[in-house]
């Protein structure tokens, strides 16, 4: 080796200490400024609790039996199979602008072992339906609803909630989920915005804006606000379906499976928002995902 390799050498040194050094300082920076980035994605949600009363034909609730029309069936697949009950809202109790404030949301879907996901088409309302009704008719009996269900099937039930529960509402702040689709997109404009001469090293390594126990991954049971997955977003740049209509979440209470997508997964409904404010629920994607 020549004293020319040496002097190399040496020079090669402080370079790499100085890369290290950057590095950390950025995934330190990111620990201080993540809360801040974060708080600025933040959009008004529901957030939605299951309670172990016994809710009426007309309340909000999880499984159980659903209000339908006196003059209309349960809801069929194309094969004339009946849908089941998964959700009913009470619009009353949403004070999400653009959502409904009156009336009846219902999420019906297939019992069957994918849950009426449709892998082909997820925004395909046969195997699963989303109504709305805006002055349901309170003259209809649970008893009416009770005699036009066929009779229960011995196979084996795979439905995903297990009962029927009430729901409470809460309002709150939610802020994007590191499973969202625009998760990352949404990071990289605001850190270059608020932090420009830092950005590229801020943004290094994305993962670092993510909690590193997993408490942003937009689980829960909600309306509005961001979703979670256990896989991945089935929407993607481009897709016009950029509200939460509503989620709901595998749910064990008292070592209890209460709601159980899967294994231990998590179900979710989208709509486009103009659709949403004209109360028009033909096209929304249904996703349920599991571990």
């Amino acid at each position: 080796m020549g004293l020319l390799d040496i002097f190399k050498q040496k020079d090669s040194v402080p370079e790499k200490a100085t890369t290290c050094e950057k590095t950390d300082s950025g995934a330190n920076m990111v620990k201080e400024i993540r809360e801040e980035i974060l708080k600025k994605t933040a959009i008004p949600y529901m957030k939605l609790q299951l309670t172990d009363t016994k809710p009426g034909l007309f309340d909000s609730k999880v499984g159980g039996i659903g209000y339908v029309p006196r003059d209309a069936k349960i809801p069929e697949d194309s094969e004339g199979t009946q849908l089941r009950l998964l959700a009913q809202l009470g619009c009353a109790e949403i004070s999400l602008e653009d959502f409904p404030h009156q009336g009846l949301l219902q999420f019906w879907i297939l019992n069957d072992d994918v849950s009426g996901l449709n892998f082909d088409d997820n925004t395909l309302q046969d195997t699963f339906r989303v109504l709305y009704f805006k002055e349901p008719d309170q003259t209809v009996t649970e008893k009416e609803v009770c005699e036009k269900m066929a009779a229960s099937s011995d196979e084996e039930d795979l439905f995903p909630v297990r009962g029927c529960y009430g729901l409470t509402f809460s309002a709150g702040m939610d802020t994007i989920s590191s499973s969202d689709y625009r998760f990352e997109n949404c990071i990289k404009r605001l850190v270059r915005q608020d932090y420009p001469e830092e950005a590229e090293s801020l943004l290094e390594n994305i993962d670092d804006f993510m909690d590193e126990n997993g408490k942003d991954w937009g689980g829960g049971h909600k309306i509005g606000g961001y979703p979670g997955f256990t896989q991945w977003d089935p929407r993607g740049e481009g897709d016009s379906h950029n509200v939460l209509l509503f989620q709901l979440d595998s749910d064990c209470h008292n070592s209890q499976d209460r709601v159980l997508w899967g294994d231990c997964g998590i179900g979710n409904f989208f709509i486009n928002r103009e659709n949403l404010k004209n109360c028009d629920f033909r096209d929304v994607i249904y996703n349920w995902d599991c571990y």
